[in-house]
């Protein structure tokens, strides 16, 4: 009887999310109002809810979350600052004379742009708005023009630094101690925020890379649907301009990824380095002043407190449905399915792709996450490649017709000329192209494990 409730309040959660009220309000209202009902038929102990000032506090002393906000400001800061249009025109320049030249500059700066903010809304936005006008003026084929902008700016899920797997390492290790503490466990290892970002290296620069390939294929096979920017003769400068441009990001990112996976510093102190960095690049460019500092602290404000707010509305949550049993009734349904760990695995990304449809990265991860989480890594899957593979699952979800999220924003933003099914013509490849990276790194777990062995031992 408790067991099904818990799985009446993910029903009637996404009822009030229809519904138009905002996520974290959702989360903690339903699960009070269920509480409070349970409670009242003798079906739900209030104790479970005396344990959510402790978990409201453990929110507040995590270390780690406070590198939320750093790498927000960073994101923003060089976004308001016109780094990505400083190296969307100068990588135009040196790949332009190229069929399909734009595109790769497109491919290029939106893995820089993820690598610096990390927020998959805000790299489509940018790009769209740089450029998908470009893009049509050179004759691209709009479906392609779209596609790419798309899966670009999706790359901020897996490409670190990046706020999901920032948000996804501190989900994953608690829920790898939670694991090995029910198994017995009482001297359990960890898994750290590094460990995800070196291990999603690899998987992130093979992507990169497959999207390069393709659009390479569509530039030989069909040249008319990219074609190469006209030659000019003032590209004397190219070589200086590009440097100019992409050296200052490109050394902050390095400067922030190598610190935490060499492990000179914690995600944090990195976080608060490319904080202060980005910050510096504007002064050097001439492009902050007092109004530009204020919107981007409100922009910092506004999305790190989303964040949290989310956070407390789901543990609030996952309180509640523990009280219900949700979780033992998850394992049992889990454990029960045919096929074991690979079954399990499956049926999981398989529900997370579609909750990604209606859920941000943000409640899937503080909501979904912990409770399959420690089921999973109990059957013996490894911390770093689950983390990986989600991340990877939840990017193809936000590609995919017709509700994914990157085609809303771009939906947003792109002229009226270009029609819905173009978006969604336009993405098609870049999706069959990331379920094959997921089922390569299914078959080869190594891609993301081995280099957080090699560096973490």
């Amino acid at each position: 009887m408790e067991s099904s409730i818990a799985l009446w309040m993910f029903g009637a959660v996404f009822i009030v999310l229809l519904m138009g009220y905002p996520v974290a309000i959702s989360l903690a209202g339903t699960a009070l109002a269920f509480a409070f009902a349970g409670q009242y038929i003798g079906t739900f102990d209030e104790s479970f809810l005396e344990a959510l000032p402790n978990r409201l506090f453990g929110i507040i002393e995590n270390d780690t979350l406070i590198a939320v906000p750093l790498f927000v400001f960073m994101g923003v800061m060089l976004e308001k600052s016109n780094v990505a249009e400083d190296l969307l025109e100068n990588m135009s320049k040196l790949f332009g004379s190229l069929p399909g030249g734009l595109g790769f500059s497109v491919i290029l700066v939106g893995m820089l742009m993820a690598a610096s903010t990390g927020i998959v809304g805000a790299t489509v936005v940018t790009m769209g708005l740089l450029s998908l006008p470009t893009m049509l003026k050179r004759n691209y084929d709009p479906a392609l023009a779209c596609g790419t902008i798309c899966a670009s700016g999706t790359l901020g899920q897996i490409i670190p630094p990046s706020i999901v797997l920032v948000l996804l390492g501190d989900v994953i290790s608690s829920a790898y101690q939670q694991a090995q503490l029910d198994m017995g466990i009482f001297s359990p290892e960890t898994v750290s925020v590094g460990d995800l970002f070196a291990g999603a290296l690899i998987p992130g620069l093979i992507l990169v890379t497959l999207y390069m390939l393709y659009l390479a294929g569509i530039a030989f096979f069909k040249p008319a649907a990219c074609p190469p920017r006209p030659k000019q003769s003032n590209d004397q400068s190219l070589l200086l301009d590009l440097l100019k441009g992409l050296f200052p990001p490109l050394l902050l990112i390095m400067a922030v990824l190598g610190s935490i996976i060499g492990g000179v510093a914690t995600p944090t102190e990195a976080a608060s380095v490319g904080a202060v960095g980005a910050t510096l690049l504007a002064l050097v460019k001439k492009r902050l002043n007092v109004t530009q500092l204020k919107n981007v602290c409100q922009s910092t404000t506004q999305v790190t407190s989303m964040v949290f707010f989310i956070l407390i509305g789901a543990s609030l949550f996952s309180l509640v449905f523990r009280g219900f049993g949700g979780d033992e009734l998850i394992e049992e349904l889990l454990s029960d399915l045919p096929g074991g760990v690979f079954g399990a695995m499956l049926v999981v990304m398989l529900v997370m792709f579609l909750l990604g449809f209606v859920l941000d990265f943000i409640e899937i991860t503080f909501v979904v996450v912990p409770i399959v989480a420690p089921i999973l890594l109990a059957m013996g899957i490894d911390p770093v490649w689950l983390g990986i593979m989600i991340a990877l699952n939840l990017q193809t979800s936000f590609l995919t017709p017709p509700f994914g999220f990157a085609l809303f924003y771009l939906r947003g933003v792109a002229p009226a000329s270009i029609k819905t099914s173009q978006i969604y013509r336009g993405v098609i490849p870049f999706i069959l192209i990331q379920l094959l990276l997921l089922g390569v790194l299914a078959a080869w777990p190594n891609l993301a494990t081995w280099l957080p062995s090699v560096i973490y031992g």
